[in-house]
């Protein structure tokens, strides 16, 4: 398929007086961006909502923009749970959900509700696992799967969904990507997580895997989390983009250059109304007239 380039904007999931994130999507619709997306950390001494509600809460109030989980963290909820929670919320929004997906990075979450903590292989045999059960309880009338991690019998969801849901995984190391390029319909890693220099290699990975199978290159959306502030001083960071606003606008020409159409911006100034109006209109429009090849 033809991909053109998309833009999103993280809402912060913090309960504070001076967040609100109903607000931050409603502005971020207004101005333009395809997708709002927040975080899943579900445990922790800072105030925070749960991130499931809080992306429902915003698809009731806004009539456009996209939400996106970035990412869902798979141990703390069953994958067929997902897939209906996902459906539900997909037919609500009228067909605006985004399901970015990962193995669970945080394990002093998982200790602090009680859960079990997988070892790293275990997290990708058990994404690998809950791939197959999501899109096999969207697609089967009824629908059993036998993992290493994750199982279901005869499971049954109704209504399937009415359109292909897309799921984005955020994964980095070689079995993980491979995993994406064979099963997922997006690859959104963070830069810094992702080393900038090696971004290109680790996307030939998922495109190497997903054409094993027999997959189209061209099916798999190629996403990148960014912190990103519009400044006047020169950052040579490679773990953010920020500078003044050719510069920042020259690297991400650069990382579209390397296969990247769909960025998900993360502010790193505080404050927000002004960060999002300066990329919505200084930066955006320099991006829109690339060229995506």
């Amino acid at each position: 398929m033809n991909q053109v380039l998309s833009f999103g904007i993280n809402v912060a999931t913090s309960v504070t007086p001076r967040t609100d994130p109903v607000s931050a999507a409603l502005v971020a619709e207004e101005l333009g961006f395809d997708f709002v997306s927040a975080s899943d950390h579900p445990s922790g001494s800072n105030p925070t909502y749960e991130v499931w509600t809080m992306l429902t809460w915003i698809a009731a109030a806004t009539s456009r923009i996209s939400v996106a989980s970035r990412v869902l963290s798979l141990p703390f909820r069953s994958p067929a749970l997902v897939a209906k929670m996902a459906e539900s919320l997909d037919r609500l929004s009228q067909g605006r959900l985004i399901l970015g997906l990962g193995a669970g990075a945080a394990d002093d979450e998982l200790r602090g509700f009680g859960l079990p903590i997988p070892s790293p292989q275990t997290k990708i045999d058990g994404l690998e696992d809950a791939m197959k059960i999501i899109k096999g309880v969207w697609t089967e009338s009824e629908f059993s799967h036998e993992g290493s991690v994750h199982h279901t019998k005869g499971a049954i969801l109704e209504p399937k969904p009415h359109r292909p849901i897309p799921i984005w995984l955020g994964t980095f190391g070689n079995r993980a990507l491979a995993l994406t390029g064979r099963h997922a319909d997006g690859w959104i890693p963070s830069l810094g997580y992702a080393p900038y220099d090696e971004l290109s290699t680790m996307r030939e990975k998922v495109l190497v895997a997903a054409q094993s199978v027999g997959r189209s290159t061209s099916d798999i959306i190629c996403a990148l989390n960014v912190e990103i502030g519009l400044n006047t001083r020169d950052d040579p960071s490679t773990e953010r983009i920020c500078g003044p606003l050719s510069m920042v606008g020259d690297r991400l020409h650069d990382l579209v250059t390397k296969g990247f159409t769909t960025f998900n911006f993360m502010p790193i100034d505080a404050n927000f109304d002004k960060d999002i109006e300066r990329i919505a209109t200084e930066l955006l429009p320099l991006l829109r007239r690339i060229e995506v090849i």
